[in-house]
């Protein structure tokens, strides 16, 4: 989902404009190795040097082919891609986040990899997580890391408090964090006013912010008030902190938690190396891991996230027979087997999961939560959903504002977005 920035905007901008040139690449030549471009999100600090790595080995192993590598902070690279993809000079090869996959790939700017190199092993990879790479019945990515949300928490501070498993209801967690708070003198509790975070509430009561099927905005609908109803009150009372609505409440809630200020978050695998690094967890085993409880619907679950590898249509077939080749070798077991150990992110194919990459309590914790994670609609808008709720939620949480009237506003701003949905 969201990794930390760690590259400058104006560094950016002077690498992308040298280097997005897609199939255009002047430095290939007709009798020498074809050079690609590879545009890679990956938090530049703590995952980019294994992604670099694997470029090296590529080029070692395929003479023919050279890659410029060039790392684009994640929270710029949906818009430079697609303004360089509309001028024709995106890249070859793209590091895409799977919600990207319907709106790019309804504007040509993917090419189909079904039956393709790039998809050999097909029959390896989550079936979900390939369906979440489809749009219109054709794939447009190869699944790199997968993710989802899941309950973390820290499984001494629950011993503390008499707690022997994770709580598999949200009215169980908050009897938990009453007992967390008693026991151990921290909350037990630190909810997130985040969209993304909420949306496991909203699979809780079997619903969405949009049924994509029947075409109706559902995020003010009744099962939606009852999930963010729940959602609200996970804020007030004996072992819930209060809600952060600070620009910063991302790192206070993470800050918290990997410093024993807090029993449990709702949290994703791209943390896995920074729970580590914190006090609370530098024994390992320490972590614990669960799906994210149910609502009153007895359904658990969380968004599946994660990043695809997508080829530029635009370039030509030289450039897409290399970046074919090239994706292909970064999504194989070997690659991702190398991608889990050093950056501790979740495979996207059962081979890859080695018993050395499941070693890792991080990794085996979330591998257990997967089956409960749910795809994305294939919805071009999707993934801008949860733009108005971004505004809403915090002002709710808050009390700024009522939930009706939040959800109301939300309502109005998500119907914009989808013209042809209904309310």
């Amino acid at each position: 989902m969201r990794r930390g920035i760690a590259a400058s905007a104006l560094v950016a901008s002077f690498a992308l404009a040298a280097t997005a040139c897609g199939g255009g690449d002047s430095d290939s030549k007709s009798d020498g190795p074809v050079t690609i471009t590879w545009w890679d999100t990956s938090n530049a600090t703590n995952e980019a040097p294994t992604y670099k790595a694997l470029v090296q080995q590529f080029e070692a192993a395929n003479k023919d082919v050279k890659v410029k590598y060039v790392n684009v902070p994640f929270d710029q690279a949906q818009n430079k891609f697609d303004t360089a993809a509309g001028s024709k000079g995106a890249p070859d090869v793209l590091r895409s986040e799977v919600g990207w996959t319907p709106a790019f790939s309804k504007k040509s700017y993917f090419l189909p990899l079904d039956g393709t190199d790039a998809l050999a092993d097909q029959a390896k990879f989550e079936p979900n997580l390939i369906k979440q790479a489809q749009y219109q019945g054709k794939t447009y990515g190869v699944p790199l890391v997968t993710d989802t949300l899941a309950l973390v928490y820290n499984k001494a501070l629950f011993k503390k408090a008499g707690i022997t498993e994770a709580p598999k209801t949200w009215d169980e967690l908050k009897s938990d964090a009453a007992k967390v708070q008693a026991k151990a003198g921290v909350p037990g509790y630190w909810g997130s006013t985040q969209a993304y975070y909420a949306q496991s509430f909203l699979y809780g009561e079997g619903t969405d912010t949009v049924d994509a099927a029947a075409k109706k905005v559902t995020v003010n609908s009744a099962a939606a008030k009852k999930a963010y109803g729940t959602w609200l009150s996970l804020f007030s009372g004996k072992g819930l902190h209060k809600a952060d609505t600070t620009a910063d409440a991302y790192a206070h809630i993470q800050d918290a938690f990997v410093n024993g200020k807090v029993a449990a978050i709702i949290q994703g695998p791209w943390e896995i190396t920074n729970f580590y690094k914190g006090s609370a967890f530098k024994d390992k085993s320490n972590l614990g891991i669960a799906t994210v409880p149910a609502g009153s619907a007895g359904k658990a679950g969380a968004p599946t996230g994660g990043h695809n590898l997508s080829v530029y249509a635009g370039s030509d077939k030289a450039h897409q027979a290399a970046a074919l080749k090239f994706v292909n070798f970064m999504t194989s077991a070997k690659s991702q087997e190398t991608i889990a150990l050093k950056n501790s992110t979740l495979p996207t194919r059962g081979d890859a999961y080695t018993a050395q990459v499941k070693a890792d309590p991080g990794i085996a914790g979330y591998q257990g939560v997967l089956s409960a994670a749910q795809p994305r609609p294939a919805l071009p808008e999707y993934s801008s959903l949860w733009g108005p709720l971004d505004t809403e939620l915090p002002k709710i949480a808050g009390g700024k504002e009522s939930l009706d009237k939040g959800l109301s506003n939300a309502e109005l701003a998500v119907a914009k977005l989808v013209p042809d949905f209904s309310k």
